[in-house]
């Protein structure tokens, strides 16, 4: 049996997919030990799971989209997030000696903890920006995320490895889709398609299931947690649209505190829900496009509205919109009617129900979290065993 170990970043939607694989590799005997921050960890691995905790350096909302985001993204979050992790990544792999190093695609001090020691390390992908690049919106995209890559090697004493894409593991590469949903985009070398990782999830939320009502078709309404500072116009606007369907739907809508005041008896408002409890019983989703979210939906047949907002959702929503498995509205200028019209569209034009199901059939053939954790363990079965030699020496002082 071998040993893996997971290095994270302190955001939610980055931790259902490694936890879900980390379960089947676990079922099938093998140990899987942790780097991330404690807080969000614990109550997703259980209190006797191995973790080398980082601390949490939290991200810092903006409003920012385009290209705008994509640089709001690295220099505020990923760039400080891996210097701030860069010296636990790699005491723990130093001391827990994993077999393979497997680390989100932007925790790239957990592949340079393994480069430094020539282990193996497979990179998982839980969103889209960088594994189907916006190079047709975005023409500078490449070279300037490149050169953020290379600010992450200067934060080491390592000579740059040229061959080497921090984001993409030479040894493996987890996408957790399939191409029923991204279609002929080019993929990294090396990477796999598993369809989306869901496992069980321990810290499921309560969900008021004494106010569902059977009779009714549901929609679930969201825009994660990492944007939900810009989407109170948005909620308003999709309460509205709604209203026309209040005979007959039924909105669940997460929100925090304050962002749907008096909602109508027909929507139900609440912080976070159980979305893979939700999932089956749902009609439709409303989504700004976040991978995870997305899938979870398509992997259960249930169409989506697509309203992005930054980072990947645009590709998302085009790609939801052309595997035929929902539509795309704007997140920031939709009238309620436009809104109603996208909602109602997918809710009785079978034709989105069926695309949802192609894009899911093709989830379920992949494999999920269970193929991702075969991959791994055949990795580990198959890496060259690491010696001295094999560690990458310091270039010098940094």
């Amino acid at each position: 049996m071998a040993r893996f170990l997971f290095v994270v970043l302190p955001v939610e939607s980055h931790l259902n997919a490694p936890v879900a694989i980390a379960q089947e590799l676990e079922a099938a005997g093998h140990e899987v030990a942790w780097v991330g921050p404690r807080s969000d960890l614990r109550p997703l691995v259980g209190p006797d799971a191995t973790l080398f905790p980082t601390g949490k350096r939290y991200y810092r909302p903006d409003d920012a989209a385009g290209m705008a985001s994509v640089r709001s993204l690295w220099e505020g979050h990923v760039l400080p997030a891996n210097r701030f992790i860069r010296d636990a990544a790699d005491a723990a792999v130093e001391r827990y000696r994993p077999d393979v190093v497997v680390a989100d695609q932007y925790a790239l001090a957990g592949a340079l903890a393994a480069h430094r020691r020539g282990l193996p390390w497979a990179t998982f992908c839980v969103g889209m920006l960088e594994l189907t690049p916006p190079t047709e919106e975005m023409p500078e995209f490449t070279g300037w995320v490149d050169a953020q890559v290379r600010r992450v090697w200067a934060m080491t004493d390592l000579p740059v490895d040229e061959t080497i894409d921090l984001r993409f593991s030479p040894y493996l590469v987890i996408g957790l889709t399939t191409t029923a949903l991204t279609g002929p985009a080019p993929l990294p070398p090396g990477c796999v398609l598993t369809g989306p990782a869901l496992g069980r999830r321990p810290n499921a939320p309560a969900f008021a299931w004494e106010a569902w009502d059977p009779g009714r078709r549901h929609v679930l309404v969201t825009v994660g947690t990492m944007a939900e500072h810009l989407a109170a116009d948005f909620y308003r606007r999709m309460t509205a649209a709604t209203a026309p369907l209040a005979d007959r739907v039924q909105v669940i809508l997460t929100a925090g505190a304050g962002l749907v005041p008096d909602p109508p008896p027909y929507v139900l408002v609440a912080p976070r829900v159980p979305v893979l409890e939700l999932m089956p019983r749902l009609d439709a989703l409303v989504s700004h496009g976040g991978l995870g979210t997305v899938s979870e939906a398509l992997a259960h047949g249930v169409p989506v509205v697509v309203a992005p907002i930054r980072h990947d959702h645009p590709a998302v929503a085009r790609q939801v919109r052309r595997a035929g498995a929902g539509l795309e509205v704007s997140f920031g200028s939709a009238t309620p009617a436009e809104l109603t019209a996208a909602l109602s569209a997918v809710l009785d034009e079978p034709a989105y129900r069926a695309g949802a199901r192609r894009v899911g059939e093709s989830f379920a053939a992949a494999g999920g979290a269970r193929a991702a954790a075969a991959r791994l363990a055949v990795l580990a079965r198959t890496a060259p065993d690491t010696d001295a030699s094999t560690v990458v020496q310091p270039s010098g002082p940094n």
